[in-house]
């Protein structure tokens, strides 16, 4: 007897260790990773090594009245070498997050059916995928950011930005920043798991690359607090840029999209510049008025140096943004440009009078002539048969 074989399945599974595998396997790679320091909280021997990377670290002792008549103020953290391991333990943690994202909602979920249903081109569908990723993170920071600013009453107590310099941070806050960082640095090698384009990774590398730099920046220079105000405004301005990207790809009429570009453009016009004036009430003015001094075992950049230098990145920055947005309302504005073509109307001139009657009449005369020379024949024909 014949043997039959079984079909072979068009899927192979990729072998071991090799680039396919790695990228499709990634988020469980990752996340064994991370089990060995969450494992290693069980072993006495592992657990204080495995606790340096997942708990929070640098704090401060806060004030415990024996008698009970002063309630206990929550715990304050300041800066330190071990926030180095949190945010590796955290970079880990985001990868992780990001792919379960990436697999069920954006592959699988309700923007995977939207995404099918406006038959969008590879080139679209990129921008749509990286769009529907920064929303995400957008988002949660700004929504974690206004709960931090709400909490510690920042806006209420604008002169306690400078004055308090350098605070010490509350749990919400450090942990604030320390997602921040970690999610900056997931982003090259999201770059390898995403296989991203050549063309692509120029221009995320670079988003990546100044979102961790001055976001490392505010952290270490103890610039927490209106660092904090400052993300927000910057993360609200770029999520309703790229919210607006959906939309515009989303709606076929381009109604919602004009309303959309509308708000968002609006609110990244509004961001930029009030990143410009909270920066010199705080850095210019406010840590001005305090007393100058370098100490970086306290924790304190409180130097002219170090104030006009923070400020200059701050506001380079700020103009570089306005410049490529501005370029590119230029450069949209150009295409919406439809050219007009006049239309040259020829008009029918209608005959004069005169001149229809002239030939009206030497119309009439040539019928004349053809009925004489037709009579002139018959007449002839006539004679010749008598």
């Amino acid at each position: 007897m014949v043997a039959i074989k079984g079909r072979k399945s068009s899927n192979k599974n990729p072998p071991i260790m090799s680039h396919e595998f790695v990228i499709q396997n990634h988020a469980d790679i990752v996340s064994c990773v991370a089990m060995v320091f969450v494992v290693g909280l069980m072993v006495q021997v592992t657990s204080p090594w495995a606790y340096t990377f997942i708990a929070i670290h640098h704090n401060v002792s806060s004030l415990i009245s024996l008698d009970g008549s002063v309630e206990p103020q929550p715990i304050k953290y300041t800066t330190g070498w071990k926030d180095a391991c949190a945010v590796f333990f955290y970079f880990l943690i985001t990868i992780v997050m990001h792919a379960v994202i990436q697999e069920y909602i954006f592959d699988v979920g309700i923007l995977a059916k939207v995404s099918k249903r406006l038959r969008l081109s590879k080139s679209k569908l990129s921008k749509f995928n990286e769009s529907s990723q920064l929303v995400v993170f957008y988002a949660l920071s700004v929504i974690w950011g206004i709960d931090i600013i709400v909490r510690e009453r920042f806006i209420f107590n604008i002169p306690a930005l400078w004055t308090d310099y350098p605070a010490p941070m509350s749990f919400s806050l450090k942990l604030f920043f320390v997602g921040q960082l970690a999610y900056w640095l997931h982003c090259y090698p999201e770059l390898y798991f995403q296989k991203a384009k050549k063309e692509e990774i120029p221009n995320r590398v670079f988003q990546a690359t100044v979102g961790l730099v001055y976001t490392l920046g505010a952290y270490v220079l103890n610039f927490q607090n209106f660092g904090v105000i400052l993300l927000v405004l910057h993360h609200a301005g770029e999520g309703l840029l790229h919210g607006a990207r959906l939309v515009h790809f989303a709606d076929q009429k381009e109604k919602a999209s004009k309303a959309a570009f509308l708000l968002a453009n609006s609110t990244f016009l509004v961001a930029r510049l009030a990143t410009l004036l909270i920066s010199a009430l705080v850095i210019i003015y406010g840590l001005g008025q305090i007393n100058s001094g370098l100490n970086i075992a306290e924790g304190y950049f409180n130097t002219p140096a170090i104030r006009y230098g923070a400020f200059a990145a701050v506001a380079v920055f700020q103009f570089y943004m306005l410049y490529v947005f501005l370029k590119y309302q230029y450069k949209r504005a150009g295409e919406n440009q439809v050219p007009v073509v006049s239309k040259v109307k020829v008009l029918k001139q209608k005959p004069k009078k005169k001149e229809a009657s002239k030939k009206s009449g030497g119309s009439e005369d040539e019928v004349d002539s053809d009925q004489g020379t037709r009579k002139s024949v018959r007449s002839r024909s006539s004679t010749k048969a008598k």
